[in-house]
């Protein structure tokens, strides 16, 4: 119990460092507390609610793994290396696809509540 403990601190930790110095993960936390309202009224049923706000955790955990990929690799070397470039741009696409993900989620969402689309 005590490991659980101090793996969910190191949890809040990390959301406290990246909340507080990345803006891509900030701007991602604020869509975050703006889904969870939205998610209730535009989704029709649970099952709604639970893809829209999984996606958006989704796309906060890919942004997460993104920043640590850039920290590593600015550690390893902060000069300009292609294969470093390689690494961050292929982070940058893993994000992009998350945010399509949300995008079809959050768009079938709102079309089947504007009569769209039925289920």
């Amino acid at each position: 119990m005590l490991r659980l403990i101090y793996a969910f601190r190191n949890t809040c930790a990390g959301f406290w460092h990246a909340g507080r110095t990345e803006r891509a993960v900030q701007e991602e936390m604020v869509l975050l507390i703006l889904a969870l309202p939205s998610a209730w009224f535009l989704g029709t049923g649970i099952w709604d609610r639970v893809a829209m706000l999984a996606s958006v955790l989704l796309l906060l955990a890919i942004e997460l793994l993104n920043t640590c990929a850039e920290k590593l690799c600015d550690h390893v070397t902060p000069a300009i290396h292609p294969q470093i470039k390689i690494v961050k741009d292929m982070g940058s696409a893993a994000v992009f696809c998350a945010i399509l993900i949300c995008l079809l989620v959050w768009g079938g969402a709102l079309a089947l509540r504007l009569g769209l689309i039925t289920s």
